[in-house]
């Protein structure tokens, strides 16, 4: 579960805009457009990178190579990984483990998403669903809906049980809901940039009680990624250290027999959110009281107030009494999800981990402008995938100190002239022939990457 090794660092992130899904960008143009760009940020060449990690749930076998090999041909190890949604947030811990391990000092990380419209449904019909068992024991204990979504249902019944136990209501969870709305309207990257009132999100079409169409988050296209170094990188590039975010603690966990002890919250994997928060904290020496600033997986309203709950951002039971006092946005006492979160920034499920990341990342170097959170010394990463997979990821700056907003910095990195953290450009002239490998790159891989024009349909 816990990760040992030497320390290791995020130098490089990028993501596309996340938008519906609509078929009009393929997979290779947003793992390109994102990869590109963490390189770009990082200021390194494919050459530099010793192994890829690639991130989608949906989509064939080796679909990473396809968007790796327009970076170049180079004949790294690439992996790839599907671990629902906490996919890109694996790959994440996958870099980690190889650079901390001295196994790699460079891995480009990239998870993109190309999903069908609507609430997800099952892929493969003619085999055992692997949350069979999850469904089951939900059908025993509250009951099924055939009209709701399977994942809606999961999340709201624990939901339910949060409202029974501890005695929240309905409009917590508008609450939740009507804040990451409101946060989305500062990040040129979201979905969904509407802001609404926490009634109209109570009136808005209910989906399965106590969750409303605007308490879930979408189905969404995009791509994210990240650049992961090594200690020993980093100390021989010493001008790129006053950008390197350290993976101060990080941590992955699975199930454990709590997932069906009949409770609704431990059948969507608060168990694994705790002890992954635990070791990630631990690793850091950080006390969760003493976060301001998290990026958190709100997949639903629900999920939300569970997660506050187990990341012990509040005492057992008053997630909902920390959501009434204010403390989830600006002016209190943490900011959650300044980016909008899933509920509206949307939950490509392949780069969501990545983008957290990224949002995380600007915002400790001071870039996300008016949205930015400032005297953050450590910032939390939770990334959650049913079936199951948690992620915690706790960050810090490589100087040890707080974050401070920060003007012109961020234009001047690798010659792109606008800050990447409050304007969502596509490829600019000039920046995938910065990234891509000088001496394997491939003609025909690059081909059909076309101008960046067509680079930024995104």
């Amino acid at each position: 579960m816990a990760t040992a090794g030497s320390p290791t660092y995020v130098l490089g992130v990028g993501m596309t805009k996340f938008i519906k899904p609509r078929g009009q960008v393929d997979y290779p143009a947003m793992g390109f457009e994102a990869g590109v760009k963490a390189l770009v940020d990082a200021e390194l060449n494919y050459d530099d990178v010793d192994q890829g990690v690639a991130c989608y749930a949906y989509g064939d076998s080796t679909s990473g190579q396809r968007v790796f090999y327009q970076f170049g041909m180079t004949g790294i190890p690439i992996y790839n990984v599907n671990n629902n949604c906490s996919t890109g947030s694996t790959g994440l811990f996958m870099a980690r483990q190889f650079c901390a391990s001295g196994l790699a000092n460079v891995v480009l990380v990239v998870g993109f998403e190309k999903m069908f419209p609507g609430s997800l449904q099952t892929f493969y019909k003619d085999r055992t669903n692997p949350l069979d068992k999850s469904y089951k024991m939900m059908h025993s204990t509250r009951g099924m809906d055939p009209k709701a979504p399977g994942a809606a249902q999961l999340f709201g019944n624990a939901g339910r049980e949060y409202m029974e136990k501890y005695g929240a209501t309905d409009e917590d969870f508008a609450e939740i809901a009507r804040v990451n709305h409101e946060h989305s309207q500062r990040n040129p990257y979201s979905q969904f940039r509407d802001v609404y009132t926490r009634e109209q999100i109570m009136k808005s079409p209910m989906i399965h009680s106590p969750l409303t169409k605007l308490q879930c988050c979408p189905t969404s296209d995009g791509a994210a990624a990240a650049v992961v170094v090594s200690q020993s990188f980093l100390d021989s590039h010493p001008h790129l250290k006053s950008r390197a975010i350290l993976i101060a603690g990080q941590a992955m966990s699975s199930d454990t027999p709590a997932l069906y002890n009949a409770s609704a919250i431990e059948l969507v994997g608060a168990d694994m959110t705790r002890r992954a928060a635990a070791t990630a904290l631990s690793q850091a020496s950080v006390s969760a009281s003493s976060l301001k600033l998290v990026e958190l997986h709100d997949c639903f309203s629900a999920n939300e107030l569970i997660t506050l709950d187990a990341l012990g951002l509040c005492a057992p039971g008053k997630a909902h009494e920390m959501v009434r006092a204010g403390d989830i946005t600006y002016g209190g006492k943490c900011v959650v999800n300044p980016s909008g979160g899933l509920i509206s920034k949307g939950h490509p499920l392949g780069a969501t981990g990545l983008a957290q990341c990224a949002e995380l990342v600007w915002h400790l170097r001071g870039w996300a402008g008016e949205r930015n959170v400032e005297g953050v010394e450590a910032a939390l990463q939770h990334n959650l995938g049913l079936g199951g997979a948690a992620v915690v990821t706790v960050y810090k700056r490589g100087d040890g100190r707080g974050s401070k907003k920060v003007e012109g910095e961020a234009e001047r990195v690798g010659g792109r002239e606008y800050n990447p953290a409050t304007e969502a450009r596509g490829l600019q002239k000039g920046e995938a022939e910065k990234a891509v490998s000088r001496t394997m790159a491939s003609k025909y891989m690059l081909e059909d990457v076309g101008s960046p024009e067509k680079e930024s349909r995104l």
